[in-house]
């Protein structure tokens, strides 16, 4: 039999649990794992904690984040992408292969965690660990299979030893098992979680019966829609599209409903946060509609999984909040530089290597924004002066229109509503235009984009995933902005549930079932409390006028524009797209201006999106430490990639 090449005894980040009385985990580093470590107690407890701390290998990483958003309906590459971007646009300007692919952050990192997952399950019971504890392993074993199907196709079950068997032995060969094989393992893994996970953690942030229902509730609904196949798309490997069981698509969508009907109905500790704005908002991380996240602290280094002053970019680092943030820092007006870096949700640390697109911004702009708080909760839209937390000593600076920018006072709007008196400057210059080629309007001190205008160089920066520290006085300091975010990176929500209702209900034919899924977050988008763009309260609730704007007959296309809506940004947008199969549909081409600093005329961009690509190409490094023949790599790769 051929097997796994992995060498899957040696795991980095692995740790020890800390006393039953705890509710957080303590992680201590170890090398690696042998097996006799999986025989002792402390050894299972210590494979526990090293699956919760492995989120951070990937979830935060933003080459993984970008594969899962750039060429989506989401976002394209901006200014200062590299290839990693511009591969993943797949607008002629790059190539995404085997070897350029970042989906191998994923591939790369999970089959050792499934490995150390497989050693728990088959020791737990044996030193005497509780079916919950078992459940955890099952959880994690269950969630990486789904996501590396979504994403590869049929992934190997067997690591060497046997299928879902703990491997200790580095083997160099293996065999890909079919979609509904890997389902099969996911399906049972999750229904046994459900029934013996807590309905309360054990620990912070620890997996219950509600995480594990979302998974399961996501992936009935994914293999339906991949047993339905409505666009014919390929599978690899080869398999007739059927489930184990015999049971058909309408099934599985029946399935997914039932199981967020039970959640929705035993909610648990979870629920749904009052105001939009209040899920992202950084000093409410960890709240009670997060189901799942991959933690961080500004506390520790050791516990952080990474440097608390300076971020290289590379995991286990949270880095993926910098890369749809444009570069705030070069807005100059009179030789001050008006907007430095902060370590603010609303500022950050500017990389400029993604860019919403015109599409993704009319998503949003397509609603009444003045009643739907959900634009002003995903991006900054306003950036206000803090020159003076770096030293620099200076009352105010000239606005626009020879008006007055005091200390604390806004600079530069990205403005929604059409602006008919905008006025640009006449030449494409960075000396013009607060130095950023911005514009200006009659009665405003700030300079202002408008959102017909932003462009690859400038545009509105994603809020959600900005950075925060409190271990700094932030009327005072800009702190350490240049840092990986300390901030928890968010994989799991509860308001899921209803969006996955939802589409499970319209997959159904269950029109107004899906509809009332939907009057849920749309009624909780009408509520607000505060306004970012604005820094200041605002207590207004739309919640009806919402909910009433809701359409009588729900489409699929409303449903992933409510996605996106409540979703956009966290990276995971592809496998809606691909889920769907609706990517080339609604991402075939965008919609953005130029690099170049006043560029606002925006162009068309046709991307190449093959039915082929809806599977990601087998890494080039996993092909190339097989022991394997050129033509058995070959059969091993997904169809359309070539083997370097």
């Amino acid at each position: 039999m051929k097997k796994l090449k992995y060498i899957i005894a040696a795991l980095a980040a692995a740790a020890t649990l800390a006393a039953s009385c705890t509710k957080v985990l303590d992680e201590q580093p170890r090398t690696f794992f042998e097996p006799g470590f999986f025989q002792t107690e402390a050894g299972v407890e210590g494979g526990l904690t090293a699956l919760y701390a492995s989120l951070r290998y990937f979830y935060g990483q933003a080459y993984y984040y970008n594969i899962n958003t750039t060429g989506t309906d989401e976002a394209t590459y901006a200014q200062s992408a590299d290839n990693n971007f511009k591969d993943a646009d797949l607008s002629g300007i790059g190539s995404l292969n085997a070897s350029s692919s970042r989906s191998d952050v994923l591939w790369n990192t999970v089959f050792p965690y499934i490995n150390t997952a497989n050693g728990i399950i088959e020791n737990a019971e044996a030193v005497g660990l509780s079916g919950a504890l078992i459940s955890e392993a099952k959880f994690f074993r269950a969630w990486y299979y789904f996501q590396l199907v979504q994403t590869f196709g049929g992934v190997p079950l067997d690591l060497g030893s046997g299928e879902l068997a703990f491997n200790s032995t580095p083997v160099r060969v293996s065999t890909r098992n079919t979609v509904p094989e890997v389902y099969n393992a996911i399906f049972g893994d999750l229904t046994e979680a459900v029934s013996n996970l807590p309905e309360t953690p054990r620990v912070t942030g620890g997996v219950t019966k509600n995480v594990a229902r979302l998974v399961l509730a996501k992936a009935y609904l994914t293999f339906g829609w991949w047993l339905e196949n409505p666009k014919d798309i390929p599978t690899y490997p080869s398999s007739d599209r059927k489930d184990l069981g015999g049971h058909d698509a309408r099934w599985f969508f029946t399935q997914a409903l039932t199981v967020c009907e039970d959640a929705i109905a035993n909610p648990g500790p979870y629920g749904l946060c009052t105001t939009f704005r209040e899920v992202s908002l950084a000093q409410n991380d960890r709240n009670k509609e997060i189901l799942l996240w991959a933690d961080h602290t500004e506390k520790s280094e050791q516990y952080n999984g990474g440097s608390l002053s300076y971020g290289g970019g590379s995991a286990p680092d949270n880095f993926a909040g910098w890369m749809m943030n444009w570069n705030h820092g070069t807005v100059n007006i009179d030789g001050t530089g008006c907007v430095q870096r902060e370590a603010c949700q609303e500022v950050g640390r500017p990389w400029t290597r993604m860019a919403p697109t015109h599409e993704a911004i009319r998503v949003f702009t397509s609603q009444d924004i003045t009643k739907d708080s959900r634009f002003d909760g995903t991006f900054t839209t306003a950036y206000y002066g803090n020159w003076e937390k770096a030293g620099i000593k200076r009352e105010s600076v000239p606005g626009a229109n020879g008006l007055i920018i005091p200390m604390g006072g806004r600079v530069l709007s990205f403005v929604p509503e059409v602006l008919p008196d905008i006025k640009y400057p006449d030449k494409q210059s960075n000396k013009d235009g607060a130095n950023v080629g911005a514009g200006t309007v009659p009665g405003r001190a700030d300079y202002v984009f408008d959102l017909n205008g932003i462009s690859r160089i400038a545009y509105p920066s994603l809020w959600k995933l900005g950075c925060y520290r409190t271990d700094y006085d932030h009327s005072s300091q800009l702190g350490s902005p240049n840092a990986g975010s300390t901030r928890p990176y968010n994989i799991l929500k509860y308001s899921d549930f209803f969006l996955t209702a939802a589409e499970a209900a319209f997959k159904l034919g269950e029109n107004q079932s899906a509809r009332n899924y939907l009057q849920v977050l749309r009624r909780r988008a009408g509520v607000w409390a505060y306004k970012n763009a604005d820094r200041a309260e605002y207590k207004a609730v739309f919640s009806n006028e919402l909910a009433a704007a809701t359409p009588e007959n729900i489409t699929l296309d409303f449903i992933l524009d409510e996605r996106m809506r409540e979703f956009y940004g966290e990276g995971f947008r592809w496998f809606d797209l691909v889920r769907t199969q609706t990517w080339a549909d609604r991402a075939g081409s965008y919609t953005i201006s130029g690099s170049n600093w006043g560029n606002h005329t925006p162009q068309t961009v046709k991307r190449t999106i093959e039915k082929y690509m809806y599977l990601r190409p087998i890494p080039q490094g996993q092909l190339n430490g097989m022991d394997m023949t050129d033509a058995e790599k070959a059969a091993y790769q997904n169809p359309g990639y070539p083997v370097e």
